[in-house]
């Protein structure tokens, strides 16, 4: 959706990125389209993968994710992110272990059911080979039933199998308890042990070492731990804003403990006072308990932004953070996660930062015609990926309808079509095409999308009409008095 206004330039323009997981590809290529056509943005927000993109854009290292050896086409890191925690492997394979153990003499006996048949053929053609072995088939499952021999067997490996998912959920009951001592968790033991059946902890390295390695370049200085990373990154920031291919910065997660958003911000000082607001003039609590200043005491909280934009809710563990003992939360550990339906918050939040117009990033692609339909994937990553694309998509779209009367101007950039879900790093095959089809792709069609759906429409159509407007001015100052005509050169 798009005024009549046109696009301008001498407006402060907001980037918003949202997305999960391989939507960080599309984001890629229209950062790429962006930085290629010279389009000015003074903020970036990001939610979900949009956090990543929004981390290296603010910082003027966005080439990063669409270069070759760039963290999204390196492809370092990239296979098994999102990775089930190794609990839930081997509790899953134990307990698949123990189920097929229960089937031993199921098998045993479609195994003699199909040899046997074909032995019987053989016989036809060389009895004398085939009465031999007919014999041998015979007494081995006689005598693996009679004899107990199978049964044996199926309850070692059975026991063996309990036994190890027993004892993991034991191992993971108790790292659950010692890795967080001073949050206790209630309900049962097994769920306790289990705990969420994915980890981000791949992705989340491989965030902050792609950044890391922008920071340090051909350097090879061992990357700091997260609070340092975090505050390099603000200093970073904050010292440069103003700078070309520096921009102010926000990012959002959702507070699991105060049902609330939290935004993470780093704004210019110009515009930090009216952002934040001042301990007098501003009294609602509220505000103050879901804002995080990452210029002032929250500039060690960069990474936990990032990571905690990208926890999954349900499919991972959400980020566990720690606030410092000067804010508004005194110190407390609360459970950080992405939301879906963040992308309206994002937006009130670059309105407040002082967005006049806005561009809107999703690689969500709506279906808009009959008979689209395609076969749905029967894996619970892939049912996850499904509902965050329609959730995803519908927030996009009440998101922009709600708030469309904040802006001069909101401008959208999305795929029409794209097969690849959230969790496919790998690639997917698409119906349409029937081939497999890449994140490069990904990448190419949101570079693509960009131009044709924004750069060539709205940006040349913005300046066709300026000058259509300078033209009109011009011809009714050579229509007026003359001191009209120099009144206005004063």
């Amino acid at each position: 959706m798009e005024r009549d206004t046109p696009y301008s330039p001498q407006q402060r323009t907001a980037l918003v990125l949202t997305g999960t997981g391989t939507a960080g590809a599309y984001h890629a290529g229209v950062l790429r389209a962006l930085h290629e056509a010279g389009v000015k943005i003074d903020i970036v927000a990001g939610r979900g993968i949009g956090a990543v993109g929004a981390l290296f854009t603010a910082v003027d290292a966005a080439a990063r994710l669409w270069e070759p050896n760039g963290i999204w086409l390196a492809g370092h890191g990239l296979s098994g992110v999102y990775e089930w925690r190794q609990v839930w492997r081997i509790a899953g394979w134990a307990l698949a272990v123990a189920c097929a153990a229960l089937f031993l003499p199921v098998v045993a006996l479609l195994f003699g059911a199909v040899l046997y048949p074909l032995l019987l053929m053989v016989e036809l053609l060389a009895p004398s080979f085939a009465s031999g072995l007919t014999l041998w088939l015979s007494t081995l499952l006689s005598s693996a039933f009679t004899s107990g021999l199978l049964i044996s067997i199926v309850a070692r490996i059975a026991t063996a199998a309990i036994l190890v998912f027993v004892m993991t959920c034991a191992w993971g009951f108790l790292t659950q308890q010692l890795a967080r001592p001073r949050r206790r968790a209630r309900g049962a033991i097994w769920w306790q042990a289990l705990g969420a059946p994915m980890s981000t902890a791949r992705i989340v390295s491989w965030a902050s070492g792609g950044f890391w390695g922008f920071i340090r370049g051909a350097t090879h200085v061992p990357q700091p731990t997260s609070p340092d990373l975090s505050r390099r990154y603000a200093e970073l920031l904050a010292e440069n804003l103003g700078q070309p291919g520096y921009r102010e910065l926000l990012m959002t997660a959702h507070d699991l403990e105060t049902r609330r958003d939290v935004i993470f911000a780093l704004v210019g000082e110009a515009g930090r006072a009216r952002f934040f607001g001042s301990a007098a003039a501003d009294r609602e609590a509220g505000r103050r308990a879901e804002l995080v200043d990452l210029a002032g005491g929250g500039r060690d909280h960069v990474m936990d932004a990032v990571a905690a934009a990208l926890a999954v809710p349900v499919l991972t563990e959400p980020h566990l953070m720690t606030f410092g003992v000067d804010t508004f939360w005194r110190g407390e550990s609360h459970r950080l996660c992405d939301r879906p339906a963040a992308l309206v918050r994002l937006l009130e939040e670059v309105s407040a930062a002082g967005a006049e117009q806005v561009i809107v990033v999703s690689a969500d692609a709506p279906l808009d015609r009959a008979h689209a339909l395609s076969a749905r994937l029967m894996d619970p990553r892939a049912a996850l990926a499904d509902y965050l694309a329609g959730a995803e998509t519908a927030a996009a779209r009440d998101a922009v309808t709600a708030l469309f009367d904040r802006f001069s101007g909101v401008f959208q950039v999305q795929p029409l079509h794209n097969p690849i879900g959230a969790f496919a790093f790998g690639g997917a095959y698409d119906e349409r095409s029937d081939r497999l089809q890449t994140l490069k792709e990904l990448m190419e069609r949101g570079y693509e999308d960009a131009y044709r759906q924004f750069i060539e429409p709205v940006i040349g159509a913005s300046g066709e009409q300026l000058e259509r407007r300078q033209a009109r001015a011009f011809d009714r100052d050579d229509d007026a008095p003359i001191s009209t005509m120099l009144a206005n050169l004063e």
